[in-house]
């Protein structure tokens, strides 16, 4: 059918935008997949090449609020708007204010999307800004301290609020420290017994594989979560973002 060839293409356009899912940012390493529960779906993920001087990487997690084919126009929507604004140079807060408002003005109320955005920078002591606009709060795993930390929402999500503001937070990764950044698909998705996924499961999964790479931490996490789910009653789509610090 017409249908299916038109959500065959929405899905190969969506595919091409999404970012290769490995990706080395001087001492980082990043690994990032998303998993739609339909032919499209509403998440997506960034990495964002600022300025000319490769001096910084933004990474953005994001998850559109609608089902299906709208939420997917939605998703690709703000991740090109994230993308061009990155072309110039805009900080931070000033950048989610602007999104905020593009989305506001673009979609319908019920349109909204959560956002994570953080900066990883060449600073020596593993600074890493970032805004938290109503997105499951990222993990941060500490080697040092052995202790996972939840990165907590600084700001509304995008779109029903025009004059939101969005604050900006910081925290700094020394070697061995992991962040792990995903979507509610990830949390909510429920097994047989309409149970969702537990958290604490994600947390145990982040320690008992520190020593591994991004990629594996990722790949055996998303592997955890859909065996658990398996003929759950409730499946969204799966994002994460696993980014690493070595020497």
């Amino acid at each position: 059918t017409n249908l299916k060839a038109d959500l065959d293409k929405a899905r190969q356009l969506q595919k091409s935008i999404l970012p290769e899912h490995e990706y080395k940012f001087h001492n980082y390493d990043i690994f990032g997949l998303t998993d739609p529960a339909e032919i499209v779906g509403g998440d997506f993920f960034d990495y964002l090449e600022i300025g000319d001087d490769q001096d910084r990487l933004g990474i953005a997690v994001g998850d559109a609020a609608s089902k299906g084919v709208s939420a997917a126009a939605e998703a690709m929507y703000i991740s090109g708007a994230l993308r061009m604004a990155s072309n110039f140079e805009i900080k931070i807060t000033p950048l989610m204010k602007r999104m905020n408002q593009l989305v506001n003005k673009i979609f319908e109320d019920d349109k909204f999307s959560s956002l994570f955005y953080g900066e990883l920078s060449t600073d020596k002591n593993g600074l890493f800004l970032y805004t938290n606009a109503g997105h499951n709060p990222p993990l941060f795993y500490s080697s040092r301290k052995n202790k996972v930390e939840y990165l907590l929402v600084t700001g509304p999500v995008l779109g029903p609020v025009p004059h939101a503001k969005y604050q900006i937070e910081s925290i700094n990764f020394a070697p061995g420290d992991i962040l792990l950044m995903f979507s509610d698909g990830i949390v909510e998705s429920t097994n047989s017994k309409g149970e969702p996924y537990p958290e604490v499961k994600l947390i145990n999964l982040l320690k008992n594989n520190k020593t591994k790479t991004p990629k594996e931490i990722a790949l055996h996490i998303l592997d955890d979560v859909i065996r658990f789910t398996k003929n759950g009653t409730y499946s969204d789509d799966k994002t994460l973002v696993v980014i690493k610090r070595n020497e």
